[in-house]
């Protein structure tokens, strides 16, 4: 019966996504969710991606959280619209929950929306937003034995952003494993090592998000 109940819950998420999908290119919008554990560095990678990009990409933020306000805070500092969904205590963001919130914006005039999701690695990636890239942001502290214990985030992920590479020497993680096992796990990913504290990495995933949206502009 609990397996009946998720499914059905799965479905009816997956049939509200596939009208997030159908408003998100109808707007010629470039759509990526953004997870990762709490304390991974989510926010504050895009507050650099972000800082990099609001020149020269029209961009708008939804921040998920479960009871506070402190990330959408953060993000309005940069002169971007953003928008906070609390989930009340769900450990992740659903389709209806994005839906609700898309007409705070003016999607035609925006080439890119980031969603930040809950911070948990397993419940936000069973749930499709009608995003187009899942993002996972791994910080290296948390140990290079995250993919082979939560593969469905990594396989699903059409990037990898390994965060707090900046520490490395102060650990006894194995980037050679990490990248590894990311590959064993999800071939066709991007992975880029980057620090959100000092920088490193940040343009070059910043670049490769350009040339994402310049192609989603191109095929609107």
């Amino acid at each position: 019966m609990e397996i009946k109940v998720n499914t059905g819950i799965l479905s009816q998420n997956d049939r509200k996504a596939a009208e997030n999908r159908e408003i998100f290119d109808r707007s010629g919008l470039l759509v990526i969710n953004i997870m990762g554990s709490p304390g991974a560095g989510k926010t504050t990678i895009l507050e650099k991606t972000i800082d990099l990009l609001a020149r020269q990409i029209r961009l708008a933020v939804i921040e998920g959280d479960i009871y506070t306000s402190k990330d959408a805070r953060r993000i309005e500092k940069y002169g971007v619209p953003v928008k906070q969904i609390n989930t009340g205590g769900a450990c992740h963001l659903d389709a209806a929950m994005v839906a609700k919130v898309l007409g705070y914006f003016n999607l035609p005039a925006l080439d890119l929306l980031i969603i930040e999701n809950v911070g948990n690695l397993v419940c936000p990636v069973e749930f499709n937003l009608g995003e187009d890239i899942k993002v996972a942001v791994l910080s290296i502290t948390e140990g290079d034995d995250k993919p082979l214990k939560y593969p469905l985030l990594f396989r699903e992920s059409g990037v990898v952003l390994l965060n707090k590479v900046d520490l490395v020497e102060f650990t006894d993680i194995d980037m050679e494993v990490l990248h590894r096992d990311i590959r064993l796990i999800n071939p066709e990913c991007a992975v880029f090592e980057v620090s959100a504290r000092t920088g490193r990495g940040i343009e070059e995933w910043a670049g490769w998000l350009t040339e994402k949206i310049k192609k989603s502009i191109q095929g609107a």
